[in-house]
């Protein structure tokens, strides 16, 4: 079977395709007379001229993406100073997520932080306390790279069985940016870290004061304390003017609008650590600190809101990532998972970042199990449903990383479903 460009074009043009799209679209059905030695006819957004430069100073996207946004539930949070909307991955390309629909999350609204008064501190236990401003920050080496950024609660609403009617709602607090800052570790050796310290507090500027302690191996990692994202400076729902970026860990950590780092023995057990962004165990107690976004995929393509509209080809798509490292491998299965195929990775395939995979395949019209498994470069393979509630049990909200199902019916449409 030839699922090339080549083969499945052919195939559609043989079949009246052109002919069937021009009946549809009457603004170019004279187009199709170029295939019989007719001249090609002009569309009419050809035969005057358009605006010149745009006299907007932001630009925007084309008026025919209107419908491509961030969307929230809700009934989710208690207020929207506590909020969350979702990120549209069925209608994005690449692995880069456009600045304005990353997906947000915030505990107490988000700040209007002028940059010239914000400062920086660090203390704690340190050789010299220290307080910087936006302009020292730029200053220092700065680094750019390109990582995911997940809330730990992605896909959380589904522990006990399938209720999101959409990739965008099940899988949605996901995104992927080039982050550009400065490497935290050297504004920790600026401040010289005592050799008892082993912890480290984030806390942003927001209302609520958002603190998370973390691993102080981990800081002098690979984090960065970023102030642009894209290549212009953060937006201000993604921490405006500077944030943590803890490359494959959990969202949470990654504080928004940070002010303050203070080094210690200990982690300081705050809020967001105890009775927040922990996992309840069958057994009644709760896992902490599990701080790693484990691997993970979803297919973006067929999904609900992409319903598949004809019978014959169809490139099955998705995206994968892990916060252990690279993706190594993604197989497909259309049977519920009781065969698998091995996807393709498009390039590039990046550490702690999103990778798409795709998968040549044809949808006879019967109903299609489809589901995606995700693989890293430690080994790891992404879980079932099952495999996980042996473990952890139904009542965890944060970590639900199994794979995810949806059933293609006989009319194309795509509802989310749970294998077993």
């Amino acid at each position: 079977m030839n699922t090339g460009r080549r083969g499945f074009f052919g195939r559609s043009l043989a079949a009246g395709g052109i002919a069937a799209l021009a009946a549809q679209h009457p603004k170019i059905a004279a187009a199709s007379g170029g295939l019989d030695g007719k001249p090609l006819e002009v569309p009419d957004w050809t035969k005057m001229l358009g605006p010149g430069v745009t006299a907007a100073p932001y630009g925007a996207p084309s008026e025919f993406e209107k419908d491509v946004v961030r969307r929230n539930v809700p009934w989710l949070t208690v207020s929207e100073q506590a909020s969350i909307n979702f990120t549209p991955l069925q209608d994005l390309d690449g692995i880069i997520t456009p600045s304005g629909l990353c997906f947000e999350r915030h505990h107490g609204g988000v700040p209007a932080i002028e940059p010239d008064l914000h400062r920086l501190v660090i203390h704690g236990m340190v050789r010299q306390p220290l307080i910087f401003t936006m302009s020292d920050l730029v200053r220092f080496p700065s680094v750019s790279r390109i990582h995911f950024l997940e809330c730990p609660a992605n896909g959380g609403m589904e522990w006990k069985g399938a209720q999101m009617a959409g990739v965008q709602f099940s899988h949605g607090m996901v995104h992927c940016c080039e982050w550009t800052g400065v490497r935290l570790s050297t504004l920790l050796e600026e401040a010289g870290v005592a050799p008892a310290a082993k912890w480290l507090l984030a806390e942003g500027a927001d209302a609520a004061a958002m603190t998370r302690s973390i691993p102080l191996d981990k800081a002098l990692d690979d984090v960065i304390v970023a102030y642009s994202q894209n290549g212009e400076r953060i937006r201000p729902e993604q921490g405006y003017p500077l944030r943590l970026i803890v490359p494959g860990w959990e969202g949470n950590v990654q504080v928004k609008w940070l002010r303050r780092l203070k080094l210690g023995e200990r982690p300081w057990q705050h809020r967001e650590e105890t009775s927040k962004y922990t996992d309840l165990m069958p057994d009644g107690k709760a896992r902490q600190f599990t701080f790693v976004q484990e691997a993970n995929s979803v297919i973006t393509a067929p999904c609900p809101e992409k319903p598949l509209k004809a019978k014959g080809f169809c490139e099955i798509r998705g995206i994968a990532w892990s916060g252990r490292g690279k993706i190594s491998r993604v197989d497909v299965s259309l049977d519920g998972g009781a065969n698998w195929q091995t996807a393709e990775l498009q390039t590039p395939v990046l550490d702690k970042c999103l990778t798409r995979f795709r998968l040549p395949s044809r949808w006879q019209g019967g109903p299609v199990f489809l589901q995606s498994r995700a693989i890293d470069e430690t080994g790891y393979v992404q879980p079932t449903i099952e495999q996980l509630r042996q473990v952890r049990g139904v009542n965890s909200v944060y970590h639900k990383n199994s794979i995810h199902t949806w059933r293609v019916n006989q009319d194309g449409s795509v509802d989310n479903v749970q294998v077993l």
